[in-house]
């Protein structure tokens, strides 16, 4: 008899901002054969990515105490492109391979920043030559927000975590260049948020 899969985790903000990222990601990897997708909390962009992206591999990966859920939604999608996912903590061990792009959503304002720069550090070192790096979410410029919900927003997260907080383009584009990647593309997304393209230099 088969053990009861465990119940799937659910995050509406994925549901809400997966069409939207889908759009820009269909034209972003177009030409990439792997995706290495850090943070991916429940797994839910992964099953609604990988089926409509079949010609590449979309590697799940999360800290070990997420990965029971990205399972769970794996197991049940049944994708040919979507391994077992992975154990990734940024500022520990990252996998031995390298990739062409990498993806990320809705995870720098929930980070430490100690942890963005340790993300940042150790991303050419999976990042194929002329690899992507593509990072979803709110962002602030020249120290601003954009909206007042996004205002909003960093002040709840704040309150939750002091740790957490919108982060400044400028900064993160600093980080970014320091690792040898070069801003490609700033695409506006709906809900006052960005999709951020970085692409590793030859």
């Amino acid at each position: 008899m088969m053990a009861d899969m465990p119940d799937k985790p659910c995050a509406p903000s994925c549901e809400k901002n997966r069409d939207p990222i889908l759009a820009v990601l269909r034209g972003l990897l177009a030409d990439r054969t792997s995706v290495l997708e850090i943070g991916s909390g429940t797994g839910q962009h992964a099953v609604h990515f990988a089926p409509v992206l079949p010609h590449l591999t979309w590697q799940t990966s999360d800290r070990a105490t997420m990965l029971p859920g990205i399972r769970a939604w794996l197991d049940e999608a049944g994708l040919p492109n979507t391994p077992e996912p992975i154990d990734l903590d940024v500022t520990g061990r990252w996998p031995a391979r390298r990739f062409d792009a990498v993806f990320t959503a809705n995870t720098l304002h929930i980070m430490p920043w100690s942890a963005v720069e340790a993300m940042f550090s150790a991303l050419p070192a999976v990042m194929a030559s002329g690899a992507i790096f593509v990072a979803y979410g709110p962002f602030n410029y020249a120290g601003q927000f954009t909206s007042e919900s996004n205002a909003r927003f960093d002040a709840s997260l704040k309150a939750s975590a002091p740790h957490q907080g919108i982060r400044d383009f400028d900064a993160l584009d600093a980080l970014a260049r320091r690792a040898g990647l070069a801003l490609a593309d700033d695409v506006a997304m709906p809900s006052n948020n960005r999709c951020l393209v970085w692409r590793r230099q030859a």
